[in-house]
């Protein structure tokens, strides 16, 4: 009688673990629908990083151009790249303000008025010439065609102005140097590119035909 109570018991208490675990229908139900929406979750998730990882390695491609180094590498060859090219762009920098004041010494804006200095004289060979920087200094350049000789005169110009007595003409070619700074048209002359020419009495006038 005594072996057979502890074999009962333990039939007894397998007999309760098996009630225990057993489950239901719709507990197995729910945990199937669990199960198959973590696989849809996984599959998803797989899905965008197989679509990231392509991204990367298109980025990684364009980025290194057929090159084989790793990442690091080639973000220290782009670094040092970049900084030689700032170097240069510096360097172009200064050399382009070299030149630009190189540029404002010379002679960069020219102003012509073409006249008959003399009434028996035609043809508008006589002219006054402004050859001037972006300071306005320079000089004027002016020569008289007469029957039998031409004589030719030259007075230096400072700030738009020279020392030396100015003919009509001549303040004229210099006031149309120094308005060549806001003008879109010729390199000399008048705004639309040719040169003024006066006659005898002092009327301006434009050339019909070339010079």
């Amino acid at each position: 009688m005594s072996g057979e109570a502890p074999r009962t018991a333990r039939r007894t208490r397998q007999a309760g673990a098996k009630e225990d675990v057993e489950l239901t229908t719709e507990a197995i139900g729910t945990l199937l629908l669990g199960a198959i929406a973590v696989g849809v979750v996984a599959i998803v998730l797989s899905v965008l990083a197989l679509v990231g990882q392509r991204r990367v390695r298109a980025a990684y491609r364009m980025f290194s151009q057929g090159s084989r180094e790793d990442v690091l590498t080639l973000l220290k060859q782009h670094i040092d790249e970049v900084g030689g090219l700032r170097g240069e762009v510096a360097r172009l920098g200064r050399r382009s303000d070299e030149l630009r004041d190189l540029l404002r010494s010379s002679v960069s804006r020219v102003g012509t008025v073409r006249y008959d200095a003399f009434e028996d004289l035609g043809g508008r060979l006589s002219f006054s010439s402004a050859l001037l920087d972006e300071h306005g200094d320079g000089l004027v350049i002016t020569a008289i065609n007469g029957r039998t000789d031409t004589r030719t005169y030259v007075k230096p110009v400072t700030g738009g102005s020279s020392k030396h007595n100015l003919s009509g003409e001549e303040t004229e070619a210099i006031d149309q140097a120094l308005a060549m700074a806001g003008r879109t048209g010729g390199p000399s002359g008048g705004s639309d590119g040719s040169d003024v020419v006066r006659s005898p009495r002092g009327r301006s006038q434009r050339p019909a035909t070339s010079r």
